[in-house]
């Protein structure tokens, strides 16, 4: 007898092909929330001329998913490991898609900004709980390995595919439609996943820590909302210092209080291993120099050169092509080399990828070809491969029943690297500086990979 379509029950053999068919499920879902992530970066200057936003309310909107998002994801991978993967996919799946529904109807900016944090809330449920259905569907460790090598790429996937796609669906239609892949990804499913996804049986129950999972998602939301002011506000500014040392006053004491709980949302010993600890490093430093790129290169294109939106998603095409072929590439080499050499070689591609464009980017006259085009190669290529064997590196030796915690921390670090290295590399001005910058800390990072990770 079979518990789901293509898995049968213990002691009968394993349909691979019912595997790969929930891992395809789950893959798409993964792609689109990060898709969702970066479908507004394209389009923001149209929704500021047709709200009349000023700059720290497009800030705000932009930045509005992922506070959410990381803000609760803790919380999500907790209650994953609690009532099982699918249920609390279907919980956040339904909150997903009844935001993402919401947002295209918005007639000003306090909707649509409700709509977005609502968006990162049902996002912070969905992405523990599809890696806790991963584990369902892999529960050896060699084949959960090697599909946690696949799943590292996803997320560079889908915000590729967000500023690709975003663009060209503003050009054709209007930003509003860009709402329609996350909405019809949800549906789908919402329907699929019955019989694709094993039935995960609740976990332990454990207390949900409540004051800790308090304290982690206003310090979180409050830290990195100041971090994202930092573009329109002096960092010596109320608007910056206030959230930001609020925020980090109430990390702090959610640390505190971790050490004390019962039965601690993020244990502390967690994030004592030493391959674990690099992994997640890696992700968030990987996270940070795409998003970095995204944005950077999306405003030059379009205030410096005059591109529009069409044409400055299709400049990142070669960078999509880049990304899938590597992507292909990291399961053979994952096998053969192990996560701690591939991690270091796709940090040391990827930071060798930001300094070209460093190199290019800051002067509007040097021709994309040879000026742009190299980096958005070498960034995708280095990036598909660091977080592919960065994955492994943080979710290895990860217990069946902390596979909710692992997914949580994973998408807290894919979301937190990009907020807290961003405004820090913006803050160093202009876009050739960040972009060097940022090449350094791959490079110490590649460096530290292969001293450490072995």
């Amino acid at each position: 007898m079979t518990t789901y379509e293509g898995t049968a029950a213990p002691g009968a053999p394993v349909d691979h092909g019912g595997a790969r068919r929930g891992f395809a499920l789950l893959g798409t879902v993964q792609a689109t929330l990060i898709f969702t992530l970066a479908s507004l970066a394209v389009p923001l200057p149209l929704i500021g001329t047709e709200f009349g936003l000023d700059q720290g309310e497009l800030i705000l909107l932009s930045a509005a998913y992922g506070l959410t998002f990381a803000g609760l994801l803790l919380l999500g991978g907790r209650l994953t490991d609690r009532y099982g993967a699918r249920s609390t996919l279907t919980a956040g799946l339904l909150l997903f898609a009844a935001a993402s529904a919401l947002a295209p109807l918005a007639t000003g900016y306090g909707p649509l900004l409700g709509a977005r944090f609502a968006q990162g809330a049902g996002a912070a449920l969905v992405a523990p709980a599809a890696m806790g259905a991963l584990r369902a569907l892999y529960p050896e460790p060699a084949a959960y390995g090697r599909a946690m090598g696949t799943w590292g790429g996803l997320s560079v996937l889908g915000a590729t595919a967000g500023n690709l796609l975003s663009g060209a669906i503003t050009a054709a239609a209007s930003w509003r439609a860009s709402f329609a892949v996350p909405v019809a990804v949800a549906l789908a499913a919402l329907l699929l996943a019955p019989r694709l996804l094993p039935a995960t049986p609740p976990g332990a129950r454990r207390a949900l820590d409540l004051p800790g999972a308090l304290l982690a998602t206003a310090g979180i939301v409050l830290a990195s909302t100041g971090l994202v002011l930092t573009d329109a506000h002096p960092w010596g500014s109320a608007p910056v210092l206030v959230p930001l040392l609020s925020g980090l006053a109430l990390l702090a004491g959610f640390a505190r209080a971790e050490r004390r709980a019962a039965d601690p949302l993020l244990p502390p010993d967690f994030l004592r291993d030493r391959r674990r600890l690099l992994g997640l490093t890696a992700i968030a430093l990987t996270a940070a120099g795409t998003a970095t790129v995204f944005v950077l290169l999306s405003l030059g294109l379009q205030r410096e050169r005059g591109w529009s939106a069409l044409l400055t998603s299709a400049a990142f095409v070669p960078f999509a092509a880049a990304l899938l072929g590597a992507g292909r590439l990291a399961g053979p080499l994952l096998g053969r080399y192990g996560p701690g050499r591939v991690t270091a070689a796709g940090l040391g591609t990827a930071g060798a990828g930001l300094a070209l464009l460093a190199a290019g980017a800051g002067d509007p006259a040097v021709p994309y070809a040879h000026g742009l085009l190299p980096g958005l190669l070498l960034l995708p290529a280095g990036g598909a491969l660091s977080f592919a064997g960065a994955a492994v590196l943080a979710t290895e030796r990860v217990p069946a029943d902390r596979t909710g915690l692992a997914g949580g921390v994973l998408n807290t670090a894919m979301e937190l690297g990009p907020t807290v290295l961003f405004a820090a590399l913006l803050a160093l001005g202009g876009s050739a500086v960040p972009l060097a910058a940022a090449a350094g800390l791959f490079a110490a990072l590649a460096f530290l990979t292969i001293r450490l990770a072995k």
